[in-house]
């Protein structure tokens, strides 16, 4: 069975009570704050006033700017991972007749979080600048990234296709997050969902046969 590492994850996690997650509105105003005036604001009596607490509500949670911004880091990873695990579901209950997902089924759930997620405007903006944030303060925070890109690579070569045509299409989807990440000529309208679209039926095309079979080799 696939299995899930954690990563880049776009939709805002919501818990299920009525109760306000101060931690999630700390973040949130840290990011429309990094955003509307960049990071050289981003300060923790900045963020408690645009988050409405007190400084001291503020340190409960996060006792030091890094702190903020590992916090912003962690939920990226945890949001995204939270996608890929819902659409991974998602394909399993189409296919609940069967024992075990097909083969490619972890990557299309990784490509479908990855155009779904970077169509979410708002939510897009704060992953935004989570990453703007972490370069600009301290590089060594974008660690939890490097090990969750890690993660998908592992998933990527282990989904049951050829592993470099898979890593291929986990190049292609981690690029349109980066395009649109920063804005570099990122495929939009029609072109857009022809990608995904290509992308998806890759995953199906590219199957290794079983072993000893003697099947011919598949090519893009």
């Amino acid at each position: 069975m696939t299995t899930i590492p954690s990563g880049r994850y776009i939709k805002l996690m919501r818990k299920n009570n009525s109760q306000p997650n101060t931690r999630q509105e700390i973040l949130a105003a840290a990011n429309q704050l990094v955003l509307a005036e960049g990071v050289a604001h981003l300060t923790l009596e900045a963020v408690a006033r645009k988050a409405g607490v007190s400084k001291g509500g503020l340190l409960y949670h996060f006792p030091s700017k890094e702190d903020l911004i590992k916090g912003l880091i962690e939920q990226l990873n945890a949001q995204f991972d939270g996608e890929v695990g819902r659409q991974l579901a998602l394909e399993y209950a189409e296919r609940r007749a069967e024992a075990e997902l097909e083969a490619g089924s972890w990557l299309r759930a990784f490509v479908r979080a990855t155009f779904a997620g970077n169509k979410l405007e708002n939510d897009w903006l704060g992953s935004s600048a989570a990453i703007l944030t972490a370069i600009a303060t301290n590089p060594q925070l974008l660690e939890p990234f490097r090990k969750s890109f890690a993660g998908y690579q592992q998933q990527a070569e282990q989904d049951g296709l050829d592993p470099a045509l898979a890593t291929i299409i986990r190049l292609a989807a981690d690029g349109l997050w980066l395009a649109e990440l920063f804005q570099l000529a990122p495929p939009g309208g029609k072109l857009r969902e022809q990608v995904e679209k290509r992308l998806l039926e890759m995953t199906h095309s590219l199957a290794k046969p079983p072993e000893g079979t003697g099947g011919a080799e598949t090519g893009l």
